[in-house]
C-alpha cells in the first residue's frame, strides 16, 4: 500500500508540473488538485479490476510436488510463477536450515492434480537459472520413513 502511495504522489507531482507548463492559465496549485484527482480515479480503476487468479486459492484436487535442485537465492514467487504456467499454485514453501536460516535447495509445491501432473512431465530435468530441477510427486510424511 505504502509503495502506491508513493506512486501516486510521485505522478501527481509530475502531472501537476506537466499541467501547469503546458496549461499556463492554470495555477500551480490548481494543477496540484487536478493531478491529485485524476491519479484518485486511475487508482479506483485499478484497484476495482479483479485480482488475478494466481492470488486466489484453488480448491479442487490437489498433489504436492517435491522440487530439488533449486538455486540457494531462488524465491517462492520465482518458483510460483514457474510452476503457475501448468496450473493453479496454492502454496510454494522453500525448505531452510533451522541453525543458519539459508535454503537448503529443494522445497514443495502444491498445485492442481492435473497441473502438477503437467508440471512434474514439462519440469523434472527442465534448466532454471542454471540448474537442473528435480521434480517428483512428494511422499506424505508415513512413507518417507520407510526407505530402504
Amino acid at each position: 500500500m505504502q509503495k502506491s502511495l508513493l506512486i501516486a504522489l510521485i505522478i501527481t507531482v509530475i502531472g501537476a508540473v506537466a499541467i501547469h507548463q503546458f496549461g499556463t492559465a492554470l495555477p500551480a496549485y490548481a494543477a496540484f488538485v487536478l493531478g491529485a484527482v485524476l491519479v484518485a480515479i486511475a487508482l479506483t480503476v485499478v484497484s476495482n479490476q479483479p485480482s488475478s487468479a494466481s492470488n486466489a486459492k484453488y480448491s479442487g484436487p490437489t498433489k504436492t510436488l517435491y522440487v530439488g535442485n533449486l538455486p540457494y537465492r531462488v524465491h517462492e514467487n520465482e518458483v510460483k510463477a514457474l510452476f503457475a504456467k501448468f496450473g493453479p499454485v496454492n502454496s510454494v514453501r522453500l525448505v531452510r536450515d533451522r541453525k543458519t536460516g539459508r535454503r537448503k535447495g529443494f522445497g514443495f509445491v502444491e498445485m492442481s492434480d492435473t497441473g502438477a501432473d503437467k508440471a512434474l512431465d514439462k519440469l523434472n530435468d527442465y534448466t532454471f537459472q542454471e540448474r537442473t530441477l528435480k521434480v517428483r510427486e512428494a511422499r506424505t510424511q508415513e512413507s518417507s520413513g520407510d526407505r530402504d
